[in-house]
Order: structure tokens, then sequence, then C-alpha cells
């Protein structure tokens, strides 16, 4: 029903009725739909016409200058939080799980090539301090990118579950870029399942990856509303090896879990050996600077089935299955 008690067509709004009738013919005579005319004042229309143009003119929701503005800065935060989640709900997509790693790291055809290029450019400059590093690189590069066949097929493993009703589907959700989050989108995507991307708008240029979802590779300008649309529908986080981006987005899951911020969900970190060098969580819990139960926040694994089977018997243990 209508505000005045009318019979409203299905699926229609006030909005879709304005634009399907048009805009409404003025009455004969009406003041304001003609220019002053030039015979009472030869400069009016000239004036009238520069008015028009102006930016002050122009409706606040076709005014790019005024929506780039500091002031407008609150609008488009909420405009980027509503952007994103119209295209997930758009989809039915109520759970997602979030897959974090290095950008770097390649499939492991592209590191064997850029093995065979550092090699061949140490041994044209072997002085080349520089040139001796980059081989060291692309060495262990060629050891890391086993990691992007795990994730590939971890993603490919929850393709039976995204295929739920809509309104109840599970996504793989990444940052939506190269390396080890374009292996998951691909494992996805392949697999014939939803893939999220969630790319942010940096100074350099960048491109998503090629696995993605149509209408579903998602930019942001705004960090904070892409950590959010990480979270919102997080049901499980995997962290595999990276860099400053994969922790910060590690180490702010875990403190919302922590803090109880945030509901529980696992958090799987893959690659032991990875993930004990680069942060020595026990020593944090003997230096008490974190409590000890905040060790039990993670769980290791190494292969794709590890990371899927833990995340099912988390669920599974609070009756909530997600990936049955």
């Amino acid at each position: 029903m209508t505000d005045d008690g009318g019979a409203e067509r299905p699926g229609s709004t006030i909005g879709d009725l304005a634009e399907e009738e048009g805009p409404a013919s003025p009455p004969p005579g009406a003041p304001g739909c003609s220019p002053k005319a030039a015979c009472d004042d030869p400069a009016a229309p000239a004036r009238v016409a520069a008015l028009m143009a102006s930016p002050g003119y122009r409706l606040a929701d076709e005014d790019l200058g005024f929506l780039q503005s500091d002031l407008a800065r609150g609008v488009r935060l909420e405009l980027e939080y509503f952007k994103a989640e119209a295209a997930l709900r758009a989809e039915g997509i109520a759970h997602s799980i979030v897959v974090f790693g290095s950008s770097r790291i390649p499939e492991p055809a592209a590191a064997l090539r850029a093995l065979e290029a550092a090699r061949a450019a140490a041994a044209a400059a072997p002085g080349d301090r520089a040139g001796r590093r980059a081989l060291r690189v692309a060495e262990r590069m060629v050891s890391a990118s086993r990691w992007y066949t795990v994730a590939r097929e971890f993603a490919a493993l929850l393709a039976e579950a995204a295929e739920r009703p809509h309104g109840q589907r599970v996504a793989i959700v990444t940052g939506g870029g190269p390396g080890l989050m374009e292996a998951a989108n691909r494992g996805s995507f392949e697999a014939g399942a939803i893939s999220v991307g969630l790319n942010i708008d940096l100074p350099h240029e960048q491109y998503p990856n090629p696995y993605l979802s149509d209408g579903l590779a998602l930019r942001f300008r705004y960090f904070a509303l892409r950590k959010m649309h990480f979270l919102q529908r997080a049901r499980a986080l995997v962290a595999f090896p990276g860099g400053f981006g994969t922790f910060d987005e590690l180490f702010e899951t875990l403190t919302l879990l922590q803090t109880r911020k945030a509901e529980p969900l696992p958090v799987v970190l893959v690659g032991r050996a990875f993930w004990s060098r680069a942060v020595d969580f026990e020593f944090l819990a003997e230096e008490g600077v974190i409590a000890p139960e905040d060790l039990e926040l993670f769980v290791y694994a190494e292969t794709a089935a590890e990371i899927r089977d833990h995340i099912a018997r988390w669920h599974a243990a609070r009756r909530l299955p997600l990936l049955d």
C-alpha cells in the first residue's frame, strides 16, 4: 500500500515510478520554465547560462567535485559500504571464508621462469650484490610457490559448500590481487563457485586477478570499509605466508577475537615453519604480553584438506555446520 492507501505495483518504488513516467510537463505559463527574456535584459541569458553551468547549481549526487571533497568524506564512506553490501546481497552471500596471503608468491611455473631469469642475470653480472640477492629470493619463491597450489586446492574443496540456496551461500573472499589471493580465487572460480575480491585503491596502478565472479570484483578507497566487509560475513580466516598486508589483517582479526569484539571464528595459519619463525607467539605468552589461552585462537595447517577439515570440525562442534 502507498501512503495514501492506494495499491502499489509489486516490486515498484517511488523512484521507479518517477523514472518510468518521466518529468511532469509544467502547467502553461509556469514561472521559471524559461530564462528571462533578452528583450528585458540583454545580459540575462548569458548570466543564466553561466549560473546553470556553475558547480553550485549541480545536483549534489552529480557533483563529483563535491563528492570527492573533504566535507563529503562521510558520504563516501557510507556509499562504499552500501555498494559492496548491495553486490554481496544480490548474490545471496551470507557466509565467507576469508583467505589472506602474499601477493608476491606466484604459481609454480611462474616462479621457475623467474628463477631462470634471475640465474641468467646473476651469471651476466657475478659481482652485482643486488643480482645475487634477487637470485636468493627467486630460489625461495620456487619453494614458497607450493602455497599457491595449496590455496588453489583448498578453495576448490569448498565449491560444494558454495552451492547453497540464495541467501545462504558461502564464498571465498580475498583481497582480489595476485599471488596467493589469486590462487584462492582461481580454485573457487575453476570449480564453478562464487569468487569475491575486495581490492584496495593504491597510488600505483594495479589490476584485479582474473578469477573473480562478475560483479564481485569490488574496489575500495578506504581500508576501514574493506576490513569491515572482510569480517562482516567471515566464518573462518585462513592466513597463508605473507607480508605487511597479511600481518595487518591477521593481527587485527586476532585482536578482535581476543577482546571479544567479534564473534568467535576459526583462524588457520598455513605453513607452521613460516609462521613460527615470523612470529614467536610462545615468546609473547612467556613474556606475559598475551595470555596463554590466546595461543588457542589459531591452529596451524599444511595441506588443503587440513585447512578444510579444521574449519568443518570447528563449526560442527558448535552445531553450526558450514561445510557439510
